[in-house]
């Protein structure tokens, strides 16, 4: 899309270029006239200086042998070939000796003073040809008068050369302004644009479109890369939304209409006192059931989007197990197993203790609900349940394994999702939404869960990152710093 003159005209890019010109035309031009004005004073001084060392000389030969000597000096340096200028002249105005063809007597008869330009003709070229030179006059006694001078063509032919590089340059300047405002909107003006019409597709509700990112590392990569990243996160959070839009309307659908199922009939049917009490206790389950759905739900949403409001504080995840262990140890026990803990601390996390704690709490209800009793052992028969904290690296393992049947690889990936459950496990109660919030407390931490083969059994690891100390150094699990 090549945008149109009026709206180059009006871009950013087209004021900047504008403004270096400006500047850089303004800055060459002040440059140029400094050093013009610097060197012309300069080669003035200095042919002042020169006149007036040529009048004390000749003065001097004048007050040693009179006119003649002075007469003599005067032809002499008149023959040789320079800029410099020389004439006597007698009191009426005509010349004696000298390089110069006769001057006008107002010339003559200025008074002897600092050097002033003149028009003259040299005697040795064109009498018509007219030179500029800068001249001083000095009064001899007699009425004589002495003129020496220096041409000063040299100077004009400078300043003609300092007023074509005024020219040059400003024409430059003009050339190297256009060339930036092209270059400028083409690459830069080019990469607004693709910005624009890419968050303008993501306006219209295509969420997968991100900025292009050309490698060049510049301010653009980096900022395009940024919002990439937020895209990447509003992306998520939006899919989450819609998958947890899809889970309510698709597995709380059946128990509301169960909860209204029972309600209608007990209404109906008139079961009396006793039935409609047992209809209103039922429901009243079934409600205590969706209202813990919702909350769970709420969590997991909350702590995928980072949004609790809980913050991460350092922690000794080993206390966190053990305190977690002595907890379910008689659960354990009362549904026939029995809890072995393995905890090696302390284990330094940057974490929060109640979801930590909540995510070690749902694997431990999973292996009671789905491992105990062993299968094909009788109803009381003891299953073993292993709750393990360890340093492994740069990660903290906490792993609840069981005997139990396990979980097939081709499902683990889709376990962790919202209301999964596997065929063998809709028998028995829950929601599908304990390991999503072990998942989302993973992710909030940094870290990860890792569904492996207990062989057999299960084997649910919560992979978190070991604290770093303020200096950045590792911690370790002995409690010093690793730097």
């Amino acid at each position: 899309m090549i945008p149109s003159p009026i709206r180059l005209v009006r871009t950013t890019a087209f004021k900047l270029a504008i403004v270096y010109l400006v500047v850089f035309t303004g800055l060459t031009l002040f440059l140029i006239a400094y050093i013009s004005r610097t060197t012309t004073d300069l080669l003035a001084r200095q042919l002042e200086a020169s006149i007036t060392s040529e009048i004390s000389s000749l003065v001097e030969q004048y007050r040693r042998g009179g006119l003649r000597q002075l007469v003599s000096a005067v032809e002499i340096r008149s023959r040789r070939p320079s800029a410099s200028l020389y004439l006597v002249a007698d009191f009426s105005g005509r010349t004696i000796v000298g390089n110069v063809a006769d001057l006008p007597l107002a010339v003559l008869n200025l008074p002897d003073g600092r050097p002033v330009q003149v028009s003259y003709s040299r005697l040795d070229g064109e009498l018509t040809r007219e030179f500029q030179a800068v001249v001083r006059v000095f009064a001899l006694p007699g009425g004589f008068r002495l003129l020496v001078g220096r041409d000063v063509g040299e100077r004009v032919e400078f300043e003609t050369v300092i007023a074509e590089s005024i020219q040059f340059a400003i024409g430059v300047m003009v050339v190297m302004g256009l060339v930036t405002w092209v270059f400028v909107s083409r690459s830069v003006l080019g990469r607004v644009e693709n910005m624009a019409d890419t968050s303008r597709r993501i306006i219209s509700g295509d969420l997968s479109r991100r900025l292009e990112v050309t490698g060049s590392g510049d301010e653009f990569d980096n900022l395009a890369e940024s919002l990439n990243r937020m895209l990447d996160r509003i992306e998520a959070l939006m899919t989450g939304l819609k998958e947890v839009s899809d889970d309510i309307a698709h597995d709380l659908k059946t128990p509301l209409t169960r909860l209204r199922t029972r309600l209608e009939t007990a209404l109906r049917d008139g079961a009396g006192e006793a039935g409609c009490r047992e209809a209103i206790g039922a429901s009243i389950e079934d409600a205590d059931e969706l209202i813990h759905l919702f909350d769970a739900l709420l969590r997991i949403a909350r702590v995928e989007a980072k949004s609790s409001g809980d913050e991460l504080v350092p922690l000794d995840a080993a206390a966190i197990a053990a305190d977690v262990a002595e907890l379910y140890e008689p659960v354990v026990e009362d549904a026939g197993g029995r809890l072995i803990t393995d905890v090696k601390g302390p284990l330094p996390i940057a974490g929060n203790r109640a979801l930590v704690s909540q995510a070690l709490a749902n694997l431990l209800d999973n292996a009671i609900k789905y491992a105990l009793p062993p299968d094909g052992a009788p109803a009381g028969a003891a299953g073993e349940v292993t709750l393990r904290a360890e340093q492994a690296g740069r990660g903290v393992r906490l792993t609840v394994a069981d005997r139990g049947p396990g979980i097939p690889p081709e499902d683990r990936p889709r376990v962790t999702q919202r209301f999964v459950r596997l065929e063998r496990s809709r028998t028995l109660p829950g929601s599908g939404l304990g390991l999503s919030l072990v998942s989302a407390v993973a992710g909030l931490h940094g870290g990860r869960l890792d569904l492996a083969d207990a062989g057999p059994g299960l084997s649910a690891t919560l992979i978190l990152p070991v604290r770093q100390d303020p200096d950045g150094a590792e911690m370790r699990t002995d409690g010093t710093d690793v730097h």
